[in-house]
């Protein structure tokens, strides 16, 4: 009877904790910012260039890499996920091979192919939104010129965009897909947890802030950076066209990071004042 208890006691207190995550993500509206990068992307052309710059190499890796999971891990793995997932494996497996392809893409060009057009992308945002005083610490800032073309020479390099371990993490919850439906969200729901606060890996940077630090401050906005990271996880999935959204994704990380600093420049009173002026 007791163990009957604690399981009960234990499902309740999951079940709480995941509603007020639910709760945080929907109060903080931080799962908008990847939509917002795709739209402040499309409608500010300068930002294109990072992009397009490296845009032919880059989505023939993508086609390689996506044709090639496809070929040769779709049947092999579509016949496990058939035991667990019964006619569900076929959509399953689908999602399973999008994400790896997605995983390994994303591994191998931002490692070798798009790391630094990507910083000049999160950077460039931040110039365009007037934020050239958190930039100057970390790089030169031009004057004249759209806001890609102000940009100078990197002060220190930027973090690692990607790393082993984070491959490795993505392994070890790969086994999560095997439960139907229920496996596949917690899947992407764990990978959206560590996107979030990668997303703004540069934001810290440039911060200065420490280890420490980041963990204080990520775990304070826990429910916003799971929100912006499962957006941004669906959307790197799509093949081929998640290049695109990785650097829709870095915009909407630097929109979000640009309205983080004006918040904290605008005394309490004076947002008070505008609300009551709203």
């Amino acid at each position: 009877m007791a163990a009957k208890d604690t399981v009960k006691q234990t499902v309740q207190e999951e079940a709480a904790s995941i509603q007020k995550m639910a709760t945080d993500v929907a109060r903080s509206g931080a799962y908008l910012y990847p939509f917002k990068g795709i739209f402040y992307f499309l409608t500010h052309r300068a930002l294109w260039k990072p992009l397009m710059s490296k845009l032919l190499p880059t989505l023939t890796l993508g086609i390689s890499v996506t044709a090639g999971m496809f070929f040769f891990t779709y049947l092999p793995q579509a016949a496990v996920l058939a035991i667990f997932n019964g006619p569900l494996a076929a959509l399953s497996t689908i999602l399973l091979v999008l994400s790896e392809s997605s995983t390994i893409f994303m591994a191998l060009a931002k490692t070798m192919l798009i790391e630094d057009s990507l910083v000049d992308t999160f950077d460039g945002t931040l110039v365009s939104k007037g934020e050239t005083n958190l930039l100057s610490s970390e790089r030169q800032v031009k004057s004249g010129g759209d806001p890609i073309a102000r940009l100078g020479k990197l002060v220190s390099k930027p973090f690692a965009k990607f790393t082993p371990k984070a491959l490795i993490r993505y392994f070890m919850y790969l086994p999560l897909n095997f439960l139907p439906v229920v496996g596949t969200v917690l899947f992407i729901l764990l990978q959206g947890k560590k996107f979030g606060p990668q997303a703004h890996s540069r934001y810290f940077q440039l911060k200065k802030m420490s280890k420490s630090t980041q963990e204080d401050w990520v775990e304070k906005r826990k429910g916003a950076y799971t929100g912006f990271g499962v957006v941004g996880v669906l959307l790197e999935m799509v093949p081929i066209a998640g290049i695109l959204f990785a650097f829709t994704n870095n915009v909407g990380a630097a929109l979000w990071a640009a309205d983080l600093e004006k918040s904290e420049t605008t005394s309490p009173e004076l947002r008070n004042q505008a609300k009551r002026v709203e």
